[in-house]
This record gives C-alpha cells, structure tokens and sequence, in this order.
C-alpha cells in the first residue's frame, strides 16, 4: 500500500505517466519521515523544511500539506504498513504536467512509501574523503532531491572502497556532510557543524541540535573547516533522520567517538 496524491493505492495499481516532470527533469524533492512509537518525529521540522523546498522550486502545495491531514494520512500509511512503532516513510513530491524545462504549471504531485528500519547500531564508524563528487551550494542545496546525483557517485565510491561513509568536500576542500548526513564535531566545548554555504542539506536532526544548544547555552559555530580539523576534536559524528552515529576513522585517522557530550546529547534527543 502506498498513497498517491492523498488516495491510498495498491503498489501494483500506481500508473505514472512517462511525461512525469520527477521522472524526465527530477523537478521536485522528497523527505525521509521516521514513525517512531505511533508518531511522526520531527514533523514540524519536516514540514519547516518542506515549506522552504516549495518556495524555492515555485511549488504551488496544496493546504492539506500544512493543516494535519498529510500528517494523519502519513500515520494512517504506516499503521496499514505495519510500522508504526519503527518505520521510514518517504515523501516524494514533484511539479505535475508536462512541458520541458519551462513547466506547463506549478501544482504538484506526490508520493507517499512506508516501509520496515531498524535502530541504527550504536557502533563507530568509517569514513573517507570523496574524490569523485563535490558539495555545491546553491538555491536548491539545502534540501533532498536536487542534487541526488551527487550522493549517489559517493555512494559509489564507498562501495568500491569498502568503508561505511564518504565525507563530501566543497569545491575548496571545506568539509560539508556524509552521503546522507550531517557532521558534527566538538572541540574544547564548543560544537561545530559545516555552514550551509558548504553546499550541505539543512538537515532534521541539525535542526533540532542547534536549536538546542541554543537554548541551552552551548557554544556553538557553523563554520568553513578542513578536514584536519576533524582529526583534531573530542568526538565527531554524523547525524540524520535516523538518529546519531559516531565517526570512528577518517582515512587513515582514528578519532574520538566515546565522549560523555556525545552520549547526553544522543540520551537528550532519544536517538
């Protein structure tokens, strides 16, 4: 079961015409929504991020998106899926009509899948720098979709290389993100994470840290880093939907991940 311009349908009954703007320009974005305990984390956030995707592509969304029956429709989907305590939930939404790049309108689309995850292990682990794609900041940087190509030729070269991440640099070797996560680092107190200008997306769980260091009193700095800084501070990890992972190895350095900063903040956020 999946839902489909907010109907549910059958998997086998989803017909998409070859003229879809998500199939011939890749003219939309999507989410990846966790059901945990009956609820969808971080909705508000989701929605905040998805309000900033739509007016940056010119998406014309329509009202149920905002007012609680996506989010109740969402919910209905992972109960029929059977997840409702432990899902991943993807929104995919993308400009309706035809046209070549000038669109015929702006109203949309949207795709809405429910299916099984597990907790994320509590294990460290292992990171090289990607030679064969780089972050670019622009319009579209900041949320998912736009600039899937990227994350995939990472994901590519962390296969090949057999580790279990890639850190994507900007065109200037600043560090900017994992292929599906944001990075963290602390150092003497104070928690760093790449600005968005590093061309990273401006992840949930980023979200959700900064504003809580902010309302705690915890120094913290978005900044334009090398590499070598990182090999430098208490503990790095990487964060996204999902939860909190600490980066154990960069190339050939070992790093800290076992900080009692760590643990708290992952205990305070229940990831």
């Amino acid at each position: 079961m999946l839902l489909y311009n907010n109907t549910f349908l059958p998997v086998q009954d989803l017909k998409l015409a070859i003229t879809s703007r998500a199939f011939q320009y890749n003219d939309g974005f999507f989410e990846t929504v966790m059901a945990v305990d009956g609820m969808l984390r971080f909705w508000p956030d989701h929605q905040a991020r998805m309000r900033e995707a739509t007016a940056a592509l010119q998406l014309a969304i329509p009202a149920y998106f905002w007012d609680g029956e996506l989010e109740e429709k969402l919910l209905q989907l992972a109960k029929q899926r059977n997840v409702p305590q432990l899902g991943r939930l993807k929104l995919k939404v993308w400009r309706a009509g035809a046209g070549l790049y000038t669109p015929q309108i702006n109203e949309i689309e949207w795709l809405a899948t429910a299916e099984p995850t597990q907790p994320i292990p509590d294990v460290g682990i292992k990171v090289g720098i990607c030679q064969t794609a780089k972050a670019c900041f622009s319009p579209l940087s900041h949320f998912k979709g736009p600039q899937a190509p990227l994350y995939v030729l990472a994901g590519i070269e962390k296969q090949a290389s057999g580790l279990d991440d890639m850190l994507l640099l900007d065109a200037k070797g600043n560090v900017a993100e994992l292929i599906s996560s944001n990075i963290f680092w602390l150092k003497d107190g104070t928690l760093y994470t790449p600005t968005l200008e590093s061309g990273c997306v401006n992840g949930i769980l980023r979200r959700n840290i900064l504003r809580g260091c902010l309302q705690q009193g915890i120094a913290v700095r978005q900044v334009l880093a090398k590499p070598e800084e990182l090999v430098q501070a208490d503990c790095v990890f990487g964060t996204n939907a999902t939860g909190i992972r600490g980066i154990e190895k960069l190339e050939d350095s070992h790093l800290r991940i076992n900080h009692d900063w760590l643990q708290n903040l992952k205990a305070g956020l229940q990831v």
